[in-house]
């Protein structure tokens, strides 16, 4: 409705009518709560096939605690030689980005570090299979049994390359992102002040960093644990031996065990959940700001 006041030529228009931003969200939610519903109703089933009976003769077994001790052993070692690559890599992906020099090869060597993630992971075991295959892989390989007594393929020291030869990626990807956030201008005043550009990166840059240090370690961890095909092929289904929880899974259903299978997958699924704590809690802005002094 239009209002007309006769001060001159002037005209007073009031506000138009607002219309309710309702059906726009709950259109948005009933989409992605079908996805969340798929999440919440594979849950629910797992829990519902299995019972803590079934979950504590799992946790008896000799051959099931033993998948759980090496998988909890494998990655962490694969986290911590996983940010020993990201962190670095990450660093020079993101001032590189800014240097603006050497475009082609830049892109290059970044799409590169990628492959992990797109490979279908058989054909990563594959390759690092021959890999070790190689001459030298294969002096490699006899250097590690002289030396520390065993093998790398098909042995413990293969579960944590095929771990770390997929979350390394991810946590450079990680990292990456994480510098290229960060605002360049403490690194520089740093350097302005007399100090080098190591004493900058692990006095300024680091400590900036440290959340996305964070998150970069779960994500390593968290895919590290579900890592099942280049272990398979690099490493085999071995008992007692090569056998992670995911082999586990699979083991235990390639005889029948759907019970202990289902139990298996629980104990990822509350590993996968405690993780997603973790990186909630302490990776979060509030938290963030409670470390600073």
């Amino acid at each position: 409705m239009t209002q007309t006041v006769a001060h001159g030529r002037e005209s007073v228009h009031s506000p138009p009518r607002l219309r309710s931003d309702a059906p726009f969200f709950i259109s948005l939610a009933l989409m992605g709560g079908l996805y969340l519903l798929l999440i919440v109703g594979m849950l629910l089933a797992d829990v519902s096939y299995t019972s803590p009976n079934h979950l504590l003769d799992a946790l008896r077994s000799p051959p099931i605690r033993y998948a759980i001790w090496l998988s909890l052993i494998s990655c962490s070692v694969t986290t911590i030689l996983s940010l020993w690559v990201a962190v670095p890599t990450g660093y020079l992906l993101s001032r590189w980005q800014r240097s603006g020099r050497f475009r082609a090869l830049r892109h290059v060597i970044d799409a590169s570090l990628d492959i992990p993630i797109v490979l279908p992971p058989l054909v990563i075991g594959l390759s690092l299979l021959i890999l070790f295959q190689t001459p030298p892989g294969r002096w490699i390989e006899r250097q590690t049994l002289h030396w520390f007594g065993t093998p790398i393929t098909y042995a413990i020291p293969s579960v944590i390359i095929a771990q770390f030869a997929v979350a390394a990626a991810f946590a450079v990807r990680t990292m990456r992102v994480t510098f290229d956030q960060l605002n360049p201008r403490s690194e520089q005043v740093a350097l302005t002040l007399g100090c080098t550009r190591s004493q900058a990166f692990f006095m300024v840059v680091l400590p900036e960093a440290r959340r996305g240090i964070l998150t970069a370690a779960t994500l390593a961890w968290a895919r590290a644990l579900g890592e099942f095909g280049p272990i398979l092929v690099f490493s085999g289904a071995t008992r007692m031996r090569t056998e992670v929880l995911p082999t586990t899974v699979f083991l235990e259903l390639s005889v029948g065990k759907i019970e202990s299978a289902v139990a298996v997958s629980l104990l990822m699924v509350a590993c996968a959940l405690v993780v997603l704590v973790i990186v909630r809690v302490f990776g979060s802005e509030d938290f963030g700001k409670g470390l600073t002094p």
